[in-house]
């Protein structure tokens, strides 16, 4: 079983900031991925990023592409997730995940993940 926790979030301004942290523990799979989504009130979850284990393989979601950038933490097994340009649009609840790598997976669809986070508020100011 892993544990999936998120870290940071908060209330920013439109144009700021703000650095969220993931950290997977417990017994998992030595290659994976990891992942973020996030849900707007009343919309469907929505995928804004993931990198592999050893930092190979990632990508973004179109909404976030040059604002966002995640990066392996400090830590083993942790994300972050740097965002920079936020926009009121962001604002929604980010989830953080975590799956097994294998080569043919689609991690930019939340079915390839296996953990979850409890999620973290992201408010967004005009």
């Amino acid at each position: 079983q892993v544990q999936v926790l998120e870290i940071g979030g908060g209330l920013v301004q439109a144009g700021g900031s703000l650095r969220l942290s993931c950290a997977a523990s417990g017994r998992g799979s030595n290659s994976y991925a990891m992942g973020w989504f996030r849900q707007a009130p009343g919309k469907a979850r929505e995928f804004v990023a993931f990198l592999t284990w050893n930092g190979d393989s990632g990508m973004y979601g179109d909404s976030v592409k040059g604002r966002f950038t995640v990066l392996r933490g400090n830590a083993k097994n942790t994300l972050d997730l740097q965002m920079n340009s936020l926009k009121p649009e962001d604002t929604a609840v980010y989830y953080c995940a975590v799956g097994q790598w294998g080569p043919s997976g689609q991690y930019h669809k939340a079915a390839a993940y296996d953990y979850w986070g409890q999620g973290t508020q992201v408010t967004v100011s005009s």
